[in-house]
């Protein structure tokens, strides 16, 4: 008996050891900012500063009380912004539809400088969804196609210039292929890769090693062939492992065919809990300092949480977001229609 109880401690301590993400059973959401706003794109500073950009030509900070807010106008017309970015000196800030009008506004600490348009682009179909930098450096956006090929632009200086992949240099698109706009993740980057997700007509991913130098494109087994059907979300833990997930909008309580694990580096998908846990999100995250076990999906149904890699899920609230950004480990900023919270994960 003495000899089994300590093979049982043994398993005991086995298991608490391998156990790397921890039993969040509660979140706490607290608001930092409300106005009549859609805000699908954030970047966090630090535990109590976020920055974010919105319709209405809103970009902002919000750091304390009293939020920085600006109203950026193209020619006459106020912008619609769903994707955002931040270099150590800059944040960058992209326009939907057409034209397409990407931002550079300069940061000292916390306070915007100078506010310069560093690349406009003008055509029935332009449509841009998501921006990211690999470093203060090197960057990229994406958005739908306008001929054969997604949209993509890079910027090897600093987000100074950017210029246009041709069509000779990108998979091909499927006719009713493009992206969307939701929460400023359709792009995700670890090192020099970059991965792309798409929706509508066909859900696949496109991969390149290089800063997208070179690409090539992957199947996955997520729900399509409608217009609002695919991936709206996509992160990389490391080079090899990656989480896509979606769904159908139109059917949010779906469950099946919405949420992908791959582990090589997005050549082949594998579905994750099919018609369990969580339907449609818009925003999915690998938790930080969980040795990618942790995973935060938020979308409008609610705020949905997995210890073990996606292969389990409990919904911690029902309260709506579109995108989620991790500051550490336990507390991330999430936006909405309307709002930005600050939201701190419980055991």
């Amino acid at each position: 008996m003495r000899y089994f109880l300590s093979l049982l401690s043994v398993f005991f301590l086995i298991s608490c050891v391998s156990k790397t993400a921890p039993d969040f059973k509660t979140v706490t959401i607290t608001p930092v900012f409300t106005d009549s706003l859609s805000i699908r794109a954030i970047v966090p500073i630090d535990e109590t500063s976020v920055w974010f950009a919105a319709n209405a030509g809103k970009v902002g900070l919000i750091d304390g009380a009293t939020p920085k807010l600006a109203t950026i106008k193209y020619q006459d017309s106020l912008l619609h912004f769903r994707a955002i970015a931040k270099t150590q000196s800059a944040v960058f800030v992209l326009s939907i539809a057409n034209p397409a009008v990407l931002y550079k506004i300069g940061v000292s600490g916390k306070d915007a400088t100078n506010i310069e348009e560093v690349y406009v682009e003008e055509g029935e179909n332009v449509f841009y969804d998501s921006i990211k930098f690999f470093n203060d450096t090197d960057g990229i956006a994406m958005g739908d196609p306008t001929e054969g090929c997604l949209s993509i632009i890079t910027t090897t200086d600093g987000g100074n210039t950017w210029n246009k992949i041709s069509c000779d240099d990108l998979p091909e698109i499927t006719k009713g292929e493009a992206a969307f706009a939701a929460s400023n993740s359709n792009i995700s980057i670890v090192d020099t890769h970059v991965w792309i997700a798409t929706g509508g007509k066909r859900a696949r991913v496109f991969h390149s090693a290089d800063k997208g130098v070179t690409w090539e494109v992957f199947n996955t087994p997520i729900v399509q062939g409608k217009t609002m059907t695919g991936i709206y979300s996509i992160a990389f833990f490391d080079a090899q492992i990656g989480v896509v997930f979606g769904g159908d909008w139109e059917n949010k309580e779906f469950n099946e065919g919405n949420k992908a694990i791959t582990h090589d580096g997005g050549k082949t998908w594998n579905l994750l809990s099919n018609g369990k846990g969580p339907g449609y999100r818009s925003s999915v995250k690998f938790v930080p300092n969980t040795k990618g076990q942790g995973l935060v999906a938020v979308g409008s149904p609610g705020i949905s949480y997995s210890d073990d890699q996606g292969e389990s899920w409990k919904e911690l609230s029902s309260e709506g977001f579109y995108a989620i950004e991790f500051v550490n480990d336990t507390l991330a900023f999430a936006s909405g229609p309307n709002k930005i919270s600050k939201l701190v994960f419980k055991k």
